[in-house]
């Protein structure tokens, strides 16, 4: 008689389970939130509640900048990002590829900033610190995919 044992998936390996689209405006793609822990590499132990609440924060923060465009892009004709004249990259608008960058971006950022553990050890104090400046490059790289989609530099230069 023999056995065989077979793995099973950790929690943390197991695939997260179906996650409903995040709807947005109409004229901006939906968010699948599935799309978006597999591209910002967000563990399974962010519950999809959270997860959901970060994507609806950065569709709100991009809103914000992508307002006028969109209200431009809707009053000449287009009734979806994916409508305005683009190039494309594997087969998709690089504005709709844009667009989901920044999402994806602001939504780890968010997630990162907001569910640090309060209780650090001196080895969590530099952990935190170092988090710090991984949230800044990502809220910057956001914000560089919007400039970008904005047709607009990524740098501001004042002379004094």
């Amino acid at each position: 008689m023999s056995f065989v044992a077979r793995p099973t998936l950790a929690a943390e390996e197991a695939p997260p389970a179906a996650e409903a689209a995040v709807i947005n405006d109409g004229f901006f793609p939906d968010i699948d939130p599935v799309a978006v822990r597999d591209a910002a590499r967000i563990p399974s132990s962010i519950t999809p509640a959270r997860l959901r609440a970060a994507i609806l924060g950065a569709i709100m923060r991009a809103e914000i900048d992508l307002r006028a465009f969109a209200s431009a892009a809707i009053a000449s004709g287009h009734e979806t990002l994916d409508a305005v004249p683009a190039p494309e990259l594997d087969g998709q608008s690089v504005q709709v590829i844009r667009y989901q960058r920044a999402i994806e971006l602001f939504a780890k950022a968010e997630l990162i900033d907001r569910h640090r553990d309060f209780d650090l050890t001196a080895a969590g104090v530099n952990q935190a610190d170092e988090l710090e400046q991984s949230i800044g490059d990502l809220r910057r790289d956001a914000q560089h995919a919007i400039r970008d989609m904005l047709d607009r530099t990524r740098t501001t230069v004042d002379l004094i």
